[in-house]
This record gives C-alpha cells, structure tokens and sequence, in this order.
C-alpha cells in the first residue's frame, strides 16, 4: 500500500480533532447540567428563567483550559455538537415577507382601481402558482390594464431611477430589486432581534430565489412570544441624546442609595448569588483597558466634566458603590457594560426605587454592536435618550424616503439618506437644536448609530459616518429603508417541538443506532471472522468520524440525522464485503493471501468509487433542495459517504496489512465454519426470467396506482397538503375514531385525519380547516377549536406537545422541490453513468432501475394505505426515496463495473453471455450487503419511533426492490437495448464461467 504513512498521519490528526470537539460537546453539557441543577426547586421543578440566567452570567466567562488555552462558554458553544429541533425541543418556523406592501409603497400608496384589482388578483393567484409575485402582478395588471404602461404608477417622488418613458422591463427590474432588499432587510431586522432574544444556537437563513426566512430556536417554549417577535413591525426612531454631564449627576444619586443599600446589606435579591459572583470576578484591568481610566470613581467621572486627569485625582473613593463599580465603565463615546453584566444592569434599572432616581424624560437604550477592549472583552455602550412630552420619538421611520450606502471624501463607507417633505421639516428643526451634540437612531429600541450633528442639515438629505465597514453600512441603509417601506410577514410554516418529545426521540434514536450497529457488527464477525473484526473497527472510526466531523462544523445532530448515520452504518459495511469478496476470489483462483489482497483491493476500488460518488449526488440535491431535518440528513448523509469510504478503503487495508505482515500471513480469516459454504457454485439464470419480473413489477405498480382511486385519497403529509397538525398526549389510550368524531363539528366538517402517534395515548391530529388563511389568529382559531373538540376528554388530560403548520403556498413549493430533487437526481446518475460506462445503455438501465424503484416504494406506500396502515409522504419521504435511489444505484454500480471487467477480459465472448456470470459472481456482495442495510432499517421501523416510521418502511422498501432490480431490471435493460449487430459474435466458452 502506497502512501501508509501519509493515512496513519491523517488518521490521527482527524481522530485527535474528532476527540477534541466532542470535548467540547461534553464541556457544554456539563455547564448546562450545572445551570439546570441551580434552576431547580426543592420541588424537583425547573425554572426556565432562572437557568437562562445563569447561562447568561457565564456565557463571557472561561470554562474550559485546553494546553493553557482558555474557551468562554460563547465559545464553546459555537463549536459544540448541537442537537436538533426534535431532539432537543423549540420551534421552526418559515417567514414569507409579502411584497404587497413593497409594492402599494413604491407606487406612492395610491388608490388606483385597476391597481388594487390586479394585486388581489396576483395573491389570489399566489395560493397555486410557482410564478413570483411580481410576475403575477404583472401579467394581472396586463389583463386589466393591457394598454397602460407601469410606469405611470411607479414613476414618483418614492422610487428612484425611473421615469415616466420608463419601460414595464425596466419598472419591473426596480419592483424585484426592491422586493429583495426588502427582504434583505427583514433578514437583518429579525437576526438582530433574534441575536437579542438568547436563544442558545439559533440558525437563520435566507431561502435563495424566494421571499422566505427560514428560522430555528432550539430551546424555546415561549411559542407565542417567538411569533410576536417575528412578525412585529420594526420601530425606526431618532432620539435627542443627554450628553455624560447631564446625566451624570442622577448617577452620583443612584451611587449614593446603592452605597447605602450595601450597607444594610439589602441588595440579595438583586440577582442570583452566582451571578453576582460572577461580576465580582471581573477584572479591573480588562475595565480599565477599555475605558482608559480606573472605574472606582465612576460616580465622580460621570458628575464632572470630562477631563481624564479629574477622573484620575478621583480614582479612589471609599465612597462608590462596589456594584456600581462592577458592572458600568466609562467608554470613550460615553457610559459602558461588559456584555456578560447587561442582563443585571437591566435588573437594576427595573427596580422602581431605581427609576424614581431618574427624570421621567430619560430612558436608557443598549448599542446594538459591542465594543471590543484590546484584551477581547465586549462592552455595550447604554445611551441616555431624552423622552419628549408625549414620550414620543422627535422623528420616526415613516419619514425616510430612501437610503443607501456609499462613501465620503475621504473613501470611508457611510450611509446617504433623503426624506420626504414632512420629515425634511422636522429633521432640519430636529438637527438645528442638537449641533454639537448626539442624535440616536434607534431600531426597535437599539441604538444603531449616535452621530454628532455638525450643522443644521435642510432639504432632508443628510449623511452618517463612523466606523463602519461596508456590509456594516450596507446593513444600516437597509435598517433606515425599512421605516419607509414596511414589509409585514407571515408564518408559511411552523413546527414547535416540546422537550418531553425531544427526550424520548434522543432515546429512540439511541436505542435504534446501538441495536443496528450491534447487530451489524455481530454479523459481520459470525460472517467474515478476523476480517470482520477489520470491518467492525473500520465501522467504528467511521461512526466517530462522522460524530466528530459534526461537531468540528458545529452541525446540529437531528433524528434523520441520527437515521443518516444508522442507515451509514449499513452501507459502510459494503464496501468492506466488497472488498473482502474480491480477495476471496483471487484465493480460489490460486494466488496467495498478501497477492490477493493487494489485486482485491485494486479491483474493488473503482467500484467502491462509483457507487459512493452516485450516492454522494443523491445527498448533494437533498442538501440544496431539502430544508429542516431533511438538510441534517444530507449533510449527515453526506459525511458518512467520505468517512465510510476512508475508512473502509484505507484504515482497514492499514489493518489487513498489519495482521498479514508476519512470517505468517494466514492469520487474516474471511470465513467461519457457518459462512464457508455459503453463495457457492450459484448459478442463477437471471436474463432467461427477466420477462417474469417485468410482469411483476408493472402489476405491482399498477396495483399501487389502483389503490390511489379505490382510496380516493394519497396519504400525503401536512408537508405537501398544507394544514396544520399537532400531537396530543393523554393520561390514558383514547380511540383515534372517537376523537375524529369529536372533533368534527368544531373543524366544521373539514378533512381531518386522527392516528396513533408512537404510543396508545399519543394521537396526531391533522386537519385542513381554515388552512388557506396562514395568519397568527387563524392559527389560535384552529387551536381553540382543538381545545374545544377535547373537552368531553378532559379527565385523561390531553396536552399538546409538539405542533407544525404548512401553508397552502408552501405545500406547493415543497412539491415541487421534491420533483425537481427527484428528477435532477435522475440526470445526474444517468450522465455520471454514461460518462464511467462509455454507453449510454448503461445510463438507461440505471435510470430504468432508479424509476422502478421509486414507483415500487411508492405503490407500497398507497397499497398500505389501502389496508388501513398509512404511513405519511412528507419531506422525511422525500429524502428516503434519494436514499433509496443512492443505495439501489450504489448496488447497480457494482453488477455493472463486473460486467465491463467482465466484458473486457473477455473481448470475442456475446455480451448477453457475459452478463449471467458477471451477475452470479456479484450475488454473495449483493445479498450481504443488503442484509446488512435490512437489519439496520428493521431496527429503525421497530425502535425509530413514529417521527421514522415512514422513513424506515420506505427503506424496508426500498432496500429489497433496490437489490430485486439490479438483478432483475438494470441489466436486463442493457442487454435489451444493446443491439445484436454491435455483440461480439464469436461464440466461445465464456473464461468467466470457472470464477
């Protein structure tokens, strides 16, 4: 083996960075056990706050040493193995940021007929179509209006770069980049909220090519709270600030009442004792090299001017308040707090003994960018903002006309912005009170930005500098766009969790993954001995690998994924039994152990090659075109196919190596007394019933599309319907039947569906009612009439546990995802096929197989239904059928790399006579390869739990019509549509006949 030192080294340096990260992972753990077990009452009952406070107070503080290295809990966190949504518990939701209100604001708001029809008509037409709404508006407008030009409405005071001559292309170019900076600056307003809102590990993402956000809170159990922070309109403020002298002496009041409250040691309950600790312990130097003077005299600095040599002579004061010192420093644009101490200094000013210190016209706002000190400390500046009489803002949002990024003479980034003629008045009179002084924008009660105004600034055109780097800048102008023109979103889609469901899937999902894999590695030793020993420590690295991998690229681990990494578990195995195949027959055909494996090795490798790569496209698409749990099974999907071929092919060939290396190299075994005569002398006539099973495979399907009418429904999940589900758990077995019938009066007769869900007291209810209307009080409605439906079963107690919505125009959108991953998959085996094999047959019957395959599981999913077992067709379907089609093509790769070896050793053999050996010697690879992946999935189906029973019956499927159509439909298919004129007509024994 060449290179044995570079995949030793590589071997260690990835199971060192493996074991590092998953330190990590379990450092974390460890905190948050701490954090729960200060949270809990002598009760046993945990509160919530109380432990998101405590992690809160060390989210900045050092918790683990590695080689004098020190790691923050923040830290920590980032790069922990996380767990999923339905591991973990908390809610998913999908934003749509609606264009409508882009669109009525850029046309000036007017109140033209034709205009508000074709907007009513275009959302009307949203509900069914894939087009994008502009698009849709457009074409309304034509039908309406078919001799009027955009133009006419669009050319204004509000929208730049057009004119009246403007053409529909060019006012439709303005109208679509509006709409994504709109959404671009819906994304920055919710990440920021949501950065505030302390949720460990939150994951949002822009959806490319739509108008959709899609957002995960691991955690939270607040529902109601999270929707209201999402969908609520951003407030843009500008704020008249007090300067550090004016409010100054209200500190020195508020210093003089803590020193006395310390004294009668009245400031206990001020926050938790280990947070106060924890204040304690920080430094006076990491303050002091952010301020640039000593905090002791805090008080003192802030009721005198500014003048650092003042400060200095008052540095030390017997007087200060030792909490007031803690947790405030003087910054260089004003007052400061370490960002770990924000949540005690908002404690602080909540006391009411603490706001009678204060004027009623002040009130304090957090920066929203941290200052980082030269020691790596953060601090956020607190801004005093001057409330005016009303206790309104002097200028709001809806006054902006436009902003925009650009430059100043000097090439630094800023921010140009322009204002309508309502706002130009109050800015210039806002602006010509404040020269010399700050004037705080504010979002959403953030201050984003204090410029000093220079001068009176008239016209409404005003500019603002800073440190700003050009996405910083970028980012602001579309803050400052978002008061102009609003775009209100909707929930398309939400799943919320409950952490009781979370625990039990990591329990199922625990159980499901250590059965497989004991089961696996029983027989892979009771089949192959010694080299089944190779192959189990070969598992096993493959298993850490991809557990390590995870955690290094700070993925969170969900269900699929832990399904991902089972199924892995399976298909890892194959490539060892391929291997172990081929050395098995180069020692019958006489050659020695150590020949043998070297030529084993060298001809399994291409097909271990090929198969992973088709099966590694399959996961590509799934990673591109899936979203949620479907993305964590891609990418889980994805590593285990690296990790299993690195593993199988080198660390176990570093080991079968090792083990024959002595002067005795028969020390490897591949056979025990129960294996030695299994699969010998097959000799199956494979082509002579490829006719029977044509037959059979199009009655079987034809009985699955039967079903579908005699049914008169598919079992389509809430994820391609629309409609909203919700799990309830009771305190003892209720009848599914009983419970759709009480709850069809209250769903007003609409299509409801009640089952059993993992347990007898568990039952999912899924209905349509009101699923058109995708608004939060829609979704209370729903709710309450669920409620409402349950009373009569009050005594068991029924709870709601975990619940999920898809609107009618995200159900479209999955559809046709799911299609085009499908049909993309297709294309991509079909060319990479034609392009290893040389001859588009091969192409052809590949893709013949995969369609087969995909009928088949999906007949097997209508028949079942037809018998009362409905198993659902949601996304988690969707991904079983690619790994459906990456196994059956993974196993199609290897019968035809057999038959072109085959083919080419044998030149003047008839091709169709090459095909039956070529096959029969391939049969012991195949059957135990699916084996192995049969025991996996049977462990999956019994021990998965319900959120994987469809996925594990469509593998159960999949992988038995994945292995029958190998055999019996892709290469068939070759032989079919090879043509007789282009087989090699000279008729010979075949050579391949004695392997």
């Amino acid at each position: 083996m060449r290179n044995k030192g570079f995949i030793l080294t590589l071997t260690v340096i990835v199971s060192a960075l493996c074991l590092y990260y998953l330190s990590l992972s379990l450092v974390s753990r460890g905190v948050e056990k701490d954090a729960t077990q200060f949270a809990t009452a002598a009760n046993g009952n945990v509160d919530h706050y109380r432990r998101q406070a405590y992690l809160d107070s060390v989210w900045k503080t050092p918790v683990f040493n590695f080689l004098g290295a020190e790691y923050t809990y923040q830290e920590i966190k980032e790069s922990e193995l996380g767990l999923g949504l339905d591991l973990k518990g908390g809610m998913h939701v999908t934003l749509e940021v609606s264009p409508v209100e882009i669109i009525r604001a850029m046309a000036g708001n007017r109140k033209d007929v034709a205009f508000e029809q074709a907007l009513a008509r275009a959302q009307k037409l949203q509900a069914t179509s894939q087009e994008s709404f502009v698009d849709l508006f457009y074409r309304s407008y034509r039908e309406i209006q078919p001799n009027s030009k955009l133009a006419t409405l669009f050319a204004n005071s509000t929208t730049r770069n057009l004119s009246y001559n403007s053409s529909d292309q060019d006012v439709l170019k303005v109208i679509n980049k509006e709409v994504d900076d709109a959404v671009a600056r819906s994304f920055n307003i919710l990440r920021t909220r949501i950065d505030k809102f302390g949720v460990n590990q939150p994951n949002i993402q822009h959806l490319k090519g739509t108008n959709r956000i899609q957002i995960e809170l691991p955690g939270v159990d607040n529902p109601e709270r999270v929707r209201k922070l999402l969908q609520g309109t951003a407030n843009l403020e500008f704020w008249e600030v007090w300067n550090v002298q004016e409010f100054g002496p209200y500190f020195t009041q508020l210093n003089d009442y803590l020193v006395k409250q310390e004294a009668a040691n009245k400031l206990k309950g001020t926050a938790p004792s280990s947070t106060l600790a924890s204040a304690a312990d920080t430094s006076a130097n990491a303050l002091t090299g952010a301020a640039g003077a000593d905090t002791s005299a805090l008080a003192a600095q802030l009721s005198k001017p500014a003048d650092s040599a003042a400060a200095k002579n008052d540095s030390i004061n017997p007087n200060q308040s030792s909490l007031l010192a803690r947790l405030f420093t003087t910054l260089p644009g004003g007052l400061g707090t370490n960002v770990r101490d924000t949540a005690k200094v908002n404690a602080l000013f909540a006391k009411s003994e603490v706001k009678a210190l204060f004027p009623q016209n002040l009130k304090f706002l957090w920066g929203v960018k941290p200052i980082v000190a030269n020691d790596g400390a953060e601090f956020l500046e607190l801004y005093a903002i001057k409330k005016g009489r009303d206790g309104k803002a002097p200028l709001s949002g809806e006054y902006i006309a436009d902003a925009r990024q650009d430059y100043d003479q000097t090439g630094r980034p800023e921010i140009t912005m322009s204002m309508n003629a309502a706002g130009s008045k109050k800015w210039q009179r806002l602006t010509g009170d404040n020269i010399g002084r700050q004037v705080a924008i504010v979002l959403d009660d953030y201050v984003y930005s204090a410029p000093v105004v220079q001068s009176e600034i008239a016209g409404g055109n005003s500019s603002i500098s800073g440190s700003f780097t050009i996405e910083e800048a970028q980012d602001l102008a579309n803050i400052l766009k978002a008061g102009k023109m609003p775009a209100p979103t909707r929930i398309v889609e939400e799943a919320i969790v409950g952490p009781s469901l979370g625990q039990e899937a990591i329990n199922q999902g625990l159980i499901s993954s250590l059965a497989g894999m004991g089961l696996v590695v029983l027989f892979m030793f009771a089949y192959y001995s010694k080299g089944g020993l190779v192959a189990n420590i070969a598992l096993f690295f493959n298993i850490f690998f991809i557990i390590g991998i995870l955690a290094q690229f700070g993925t969170a681990l969900t269900l699929p994924g832990i399904a991902g990494m089972v199924l892995t578990m399976g298909m890892s195995v194959d490539a060892n039994v391929l291997i172990f195949e081929r050395i098995k027959e180069e020692m019958a055909a006489g050659l020695g152990i150590r020949e043998a494996i070297q030529r084993g090795y060298s001809k399994a490798f291409s097909s271990i090659f090929d198969s992973n790569v088709t099966t590694l496209l399959a996961g590509i698409i799934l990673y591109f075109f899936g979203s949620g749990p479907v993305k964590g099974f891609a990418i889980t999907l994805m590593i285990g196919i690296a990790t299993s071929f690195f593993s199988a092919v080198f660390i176990s060939r570093l080991l079968v190596e090792w083990m024959t290396s002595g002067k005795d190299p028969k020390k490897l075994s591949l056979e025990t007394p129960l294996s030695r005569n299994w699969f010998k002398n097959i000799k199956f006539d494979v082509l002579g019933n490829r006719k029977k099973a044509y037959i059979i495979s199009t009655l079987f399907i034809l009985f699955g599309i039967a079903a579908i009418f005699i049914k008169g429904e598919l079992p389509l999940g809430v994820d391609f319907k629309g409609g909203r589900s919700y799990v309830v758990n009771f305190n003892a077995p209720v009848p599914a039947s009983d419970v759709r019938s009480a709850l069809d009066d209250e769903f007003e007769g609409a299509g409801t569906e009640v089952k059993t869900y993992g347990a007898a007291n568990r039952l999912r209810v899924t209905t349509s009612y009101i699923a058109e209307d995708e608004s939060t009080q829609a979704d209370e409605k729903v709710q309450a009439a669920l409620v409402k439906g349950l009373q009569e079963y009050s005594a068991q107690n029924p709870t709601i546990v975990s619940s999920a919505k898809v609107g009618a125009t995200m159900a479209d959108d999955i559809q046709k995802t799911a299609v085009i991953a499908v049909l993309l998959s297709f294309a991509g085996i079909f060319l990479y096929l034609a392009f290893r094999f040389s001859r588009w047959q091969y192409s052809l019957g590949g893709v013949i197989a995969l369609i087969h395959d995909v009928l088949v599981v999906f007949s097997a999913f209508t028949i079942a239904n037809l018998f009362g077992v409905s198993f659902e067709m949601d996304q988690v379907f969707i991904a079983s059928i690619l790994t459906i089609i990456g196994y059956s093509i993974n196993d199609t790769v290897v019968v035809f790399d057999r038959i072109r070896e085959y083919t080419q050793e044998n030149p003047r053999i008839k091709f169709r006579d090459i095909v039956n050996p070529a096959l029969n010697s391939t049969f012991s690879r195949t059957i135990i390869t699916n084996l192995t992946v049969l025991l996996v999935v049977i462990v999956l189906f019994v021990f998965g739990g319900e959120t994987l029973r469809g996925f594990s019956f469509a593998m159960l499927v999949g992988s038995l019509t994945g292995t029958y159509s190998t055999l019996f439909i892709a290469a068939p298919i070759v032989v079919d549509t090879t043509s007789i004129d282009k087989e090699k007509l000279v008729a010979v024994t075949p050579t391949v006949a004695s392997r």
